[in-house]
């Protein structure tokens, strides 16, 4: 796990100034700039648009005695959507973008669902430490 989070910690900052400089070359510093700071706007606006919209409907499951574990991990998505839209670049907005639209976040969703299933049934998870 831990040589899973140096790679994720700096292979994606590199990855994004990569993309950042050839962004910058092709429509220049200034626009580029512009452009991440529009898309975190933009992006902050959606996931608490988002994040409203799953807090409704996780209040209304409760208090109709529903379990909401999908409205759970919608939220924990939107969050992590939100921060990813934060951080400045373009592969973290698109990722961020694909956390927000209910389309693919339930995609995401479901795959999330089945990895957790999987680690409980061959007891790679223990749920009783969390």
């Amino acid at each position: 796990m831990f040589f899973k989070l140096i790679l994720a910690f700096t292979l994606i900052p590199v990855a994004e100034i990569y993309v950042l400089i050839k962004l910058g070359g092709a429509i220049g510093a200034l626009n580029t700039v512009l452009t991440v700071i529009l898309t975190a706007v933009i992006g902050a606006y959606l996931a608490r648009l988002e994040g409203t919209r799953t807090l409704l409907r996780l209040r209304s499951n409760m208090e109709r005695g529903v379990m909401p574990a999908g409205e759970l991990l919608d939220a924990l998505l939107i969050f992590v959507a939100g921060v990813v839209l934060l951080t400045p670049g373009f592969l973290t907005d698109a990722t961020g973008l694909l956390l927000l639209f209910p389309a693919t976040r339930s995609i995401i969703k479901q795959w999330l669902k089945k990895q957790i299933q999987h680690k409980m049934e061959y007891r790679t998870i223990d749920i009783d430490r969390l």
